[in-house]
């Protein structure tokens, strides 16, 4: 076969085809960059729609969003077991709330009535006594009563007069409105998360008293002023706790409606509530942080972290969030091992913490909770070699997902946070105390809308703080409310505090 002529380089056709040669490969490379982009935009659309409660920190509310899956149900062989023996309503040993017989604070007589079978009037019968009784539960009709109180003039022997003193909770004016009512204002709004308006007509028709928005709005603000004292002694008892959970939500707030957060801070025995944003700054503000010695019990945010808070002995992460993040990993990886088996570790840990504090053990005992570190160790070892790393700044590169989780869980992480519990059977592993103590204060937006002013919002904020850490302490809310109005606030426990 005889040889092709070469084509004479040039040649301007040549030249013309290479030159349309290069464009089409950059127009190919510039496809393919703009196909990688819309790929990893799917990936991340995706992702986001497979995000719900239970694998990620969103609340069960938004579960039921369009195009949104809803949580899988992870329960252990055990757990399933329980399940089908267990039968539906009350269970052995719970806590019943059957009525039962009491001393009546009032008897009332019933004779019988009408005609006999004989023609004769039965209100001419003999009585032969009581037949048989029963009991009713029943509150009074709504009667507000009008108590006027007469304050004598007494002259002693020696001829100084003397006039009594007004009774607790009695203003020094002609008219007002006595502390029940009040307390009754404020349980309403702040602990039912009744709205002002729909207050005012609640206290109309159950409690026969006509009071004003203004008048609720004012009671709010009186509370608050006399709880100043409660809150700052209510702040140092949680500064002083071994262990202290904390926790942060959104709530809308201002004339705006601008987005603003109630920090939380909790023990078994107190509550309170901040209002401000989320940041350092407003954590700083919030006073407790700063000067706390104990264990921090909360989430992955990395402001609970910080190098500011020069104090703190420890740290120990929620592992109802750790959970959630394995079974974020689980999902994105169907085929791997390590998720699953470090919620299988994770979970028996929790299982043998409650068993330990049941028992009044002050740790884990060591053959229950060396066999499951030791798994979840190994269960991180092994994510860690197949999520690989995305070269890049730590905090400014989006890693693969898991990948930080796992970081976070090693031994060369923060694995101390994440175990540091099964040393201490007074350390939570999870932060479920502050995630309900922080919920209620969404339930009352979603209820009342936002609030119109800042300073409303955390004398609200205040007196859930009152009532959370009374309840805490068995003592009732309606009760603790009237003890404000009377002079004599309930305040909790100051033992172990230098006086």
């Amino acid at each position: 076969m005889p040889d092709l002529p070469l084509p004479d380089p040039d040649c301007g056709s040549c030249a013309a085809r290479d030159e349309r040669i290069a464009v089409l490969e950059a127009e190919l490379r510039g496809q393919a960059e703009v196909l990688a982009e819309l790929r990893a935009q799917v990936a991340g659309l995706e992702r986001a729609l497979s995000r719900n409660s239970g694998n990620s920190s969103m609340p069960p509310s938004a579960d039921d969003a369009p195009g949104r899956k809803p949580p899988r149900k992870q329960r252990r062989a055990a757990q399933r077991e329980t399940e089908k023996k267990r039968k539906r309503g009350k269970q052995p040993g719970a806590p019943g709330a059957a009525m039962t017989w009491a001393e009546p604070d009032d008897t009332r007589d019933w004779y019988p009535s009408g005609t006999c079978e004989c023609g004769a009037d039965l209100a001419d019968a003999r009585d032969t006594g009581v037949a048989r009784s029963c009991q009713q539960l029943e509150i009074p009709e709504p009667s507000a009563q009008r108590i006027q109180h007469d304050l004598h003039r007494g002259v002693c022997g020696c001829g100084r007069e003397h006039i009594a003193d007004r009774p607790p909770g009695v203003p020094d004016a002609p008219l007002s409105i006595g502390p029940q009512l009040r307390a009754l204002a404020v349980y309403l709004v702040v602990y039912q998360h009744v709205p002002v308006e729909r207050c005012r007509e609640l206290i109309a028709d159950a409690a026969g008293a006509r009071v004003s928005d203004g008048f609720i709005h004012s009671c709010l603000r009186k509370a608050a002023d006399l709880l100043a004292g409660v809150i700052k002694l209510i702040k140092t008892l949680i500064t002083a706790a071994h262990v202290a959970g904390f926790d942060e939500t959104t709530l809308r707030c201002g004339p705006a409606g601008q987005k603003m957060y109630v920090h939380g801070a909790f023990t078994e025995q107190h509550s309170l509530f901040f209002l401000g944003a989320r940041s350092l700054e407003s954590m700083r503000d919030f006073g407790i942080l700063p000067s706390f010695a104990g264990v921090v019990v909360s989430d992955r945010y990395v402001n609970y972290y910080s190098k500011n808070w020069e104090h703190i002995a420890g740290h120990q992460a929620c592992l109802a969030h750790i959970l959630r993040d394995y079974q974020d990993a689980a999902e994105t990886y169907p085929d791997a091992i390590w998720p699953v088996q470090a919620q299988r570790a994770l979970r028996g840990l929790i299982g043998a913490w409650h068993a330990a504090r049941d028992a009044g053990l002050p740790v884990i005992p060591a053959d229950a909770a060396d066999p499951l570190i030791l798994e979840f160790r190994r269960a991180v070892r092994a994510g860690l070699a197949t999520v690989p790393r995305i070269p890049g700044p730590k905090h400014a590169t989006a890693q693969h997902p898991g990948r930080d989780l796992l970081e976070f869980c090693s031994e060369t992480g923060r694995e101390d946070a994440v175990l540091r519990f099964t040393a201490d059977t007074a350390i939570w592993p999870t932060n479920n105390i502050s995630e309900r103590g922080v919920r209620p204060n969404k339930t009352q937006q979603k209820i009342s809308g936002r609030f119109t002013s800042e300073d409303t919002t955390q004398d609200r904020l205040d007196i859930r703080s009152y009532i959370d850490t009374a309840r805490k302490h068995g003592q009732d809310a309606l009760t603790v409310l009237r003890a404000i109005f009377t002079g004599n606030p309930w305040r909790p426990p100051a033992a172990g505090l230098s006086p």
